[in-house]
């Protein structure tokens, strides 16, 4: 277990605290706060316990440069609308420089200041000891509450704990807690439903998941390369070509270790990669030569529903088909309303599947939903992630 702002003192301590506000923007507005409203109950700890915030985040790549369409200037005004009160922001090309040194140490209790972008500094992402000093200094102690980065060692998410006092804030806490015990400690049966394009992408999540759970649902992308591994024609659909045995290796991975293991029996197909294409429903064992793939079909909804509505615990990674066209959703949407009206737990891995559980308005329907893609990845193949490693134990 590691420790939180909850373990340690913080009245009149500078409290350097790392979030992923990290936030789709549109002509220089956000368009989706929802990672700034998961830092908030954080924040409001801090406040609350009497400590001076600075928060550090990065947003975008703008590749180590000051680019100003990456600033966090947004950011700190929707922030302090969020909070209800003033959130100073120091813009510097420097991200670090005496202007932002000053505003620190002039910090009041309860004051929340934000530094501009971290990537802004081409050390961040090389973890360089220099900047991860600059950023230290600034602070007393260092809560680390950005999970959608934690599987990254960068400065400002890593290299300032070798500086200073490592706690997590409140949103890691909860990753840990739900990530963590749905694999290791979960209600049985356990199921995972994972998604996506590429085997490749998550050999080491199905081969981790294979030694944990009790069923794995394939779907989305990458059940055509299971498809074509079982011998099938799978016309023009997305395949793996280099996963192909590897595909073929899971599955009898599966059997010898007791798992039960589906994949689709029948496929929405497409004549092309388009929403106005002209589609068709057909076993997954004979997709036309000239069309695609583009989504489970009702069969496979159906056998997907019933496993989910038999389990205790349940993980989504990835969709089912081509979420982001309204005529190829039906099967992720089908999927995420089995997992809502399951009594099981159900954790929503982030990236695709976060999106497509808030798209279908069935986010406040699950019993947790991951911030981070990547990292929640990487955390349920059972890597550990640097941003949560450099914290300390209880």
């Amino acid at each position: 277990m590691k420790k939180t702002v909850k373990d340690i003192e913080l009245k009149g301590k500078r409290a350097l605290v790392r979030c992923d506000f990290n936030v789709p923007m549109k002509d220089g507005a956000i368009t989706d706060d929802t990672r700034i409203r998961a830092a908030l109950p954080t924040i409001e700890y801090l406040r609350n316990s009497g400590a001076k915030i600075i928060i550090m985040s990065h947003m975008g790549r703008p590749k180590g440069e000051a680019d100003m369409q990456y600033t966090l200037a947004p950011v700190a005004k929707r922030l302090g609308e969020l909070l209800g009160c003033d959130v100073i922001f120091v813009t510097s090309p420097q991200v670090v420089d005496d202007a932002v040194v000053k505003a620190a140490e002039g910090l009041s209790e309860g004051q929340v200041m934000l530094l501009e972008n971290t990537r802004f500094r081409k050390e961040e992402t090389k973890n360089e000891e220099a900047f991860s000093k600059q950023l230290a200094a600034l602070g007393d102690v260092f809560v680390n509450d950005a999970f959608g980065t934690a599987h990254r060692a960068h400065c400002s998410t890593a290299g300032v704990a070798d500086y200073l006092p490592a706690v997590s804030g409140f949103l890691i806490e909860k990753e840990v807690e739900y990530l963590g015990s749905a694999v290791d400690d979960p209600k049985r049966p356990l199921i995972a439903i994972m998604g996506g394009a590429k085997v490749g992408d998550k050999i080491k999540l199905i081969e981790n998941l294979l030694n944990k759970v009790d069923t794995l649902l394939i779907g989305g992308g990458m059940a055509y390369t299971f498809l074509k591994a079982k011998g099938y024609e799978i016309g023009t659909s997305i395949l793996d070509e280099e996963s192909i045995d590897l595909a073929d290796k899971l599955m009898k991975d599966a059997e010898s270790k007791g798992v039960n293991m589906l994949i689709p029996v029948d496929v929405v197909c497409a004549s092309e990669f388009s929403n106005d294409a002209d589609k068709k429903t057909v076993s997954a064992d004979s997709i036309p030569a000239d069309m695609m793939g583009m989504d489970i079909g009702p069969e496979t909804v159906k056998l997907f529903a019933g496993e989910v509505a038999k389990a205790a615990t349940v993980i989504w990674n990835g969709p089912m088909g081509v979420f982001e066209m309204p005529n190829f959703a039906v099967g992720t949407e089908e999927v995420a309303k089995a997992l809502a009206a399951s009594s099981a737990v159900t954790v929503i891995g982030g990236g695709d599947s976060a999106a497509a559980v808030k798209q279908f308005g069935l986010e406040d329907k699950m019993t947790h939903v991951s911030t981070g893609g990547g990292a929640s990845m990487e955390f349920l193949e059972g890597k550990e992630l640097p941003g949560i490693a450099v914290l300390e134990d209880k």
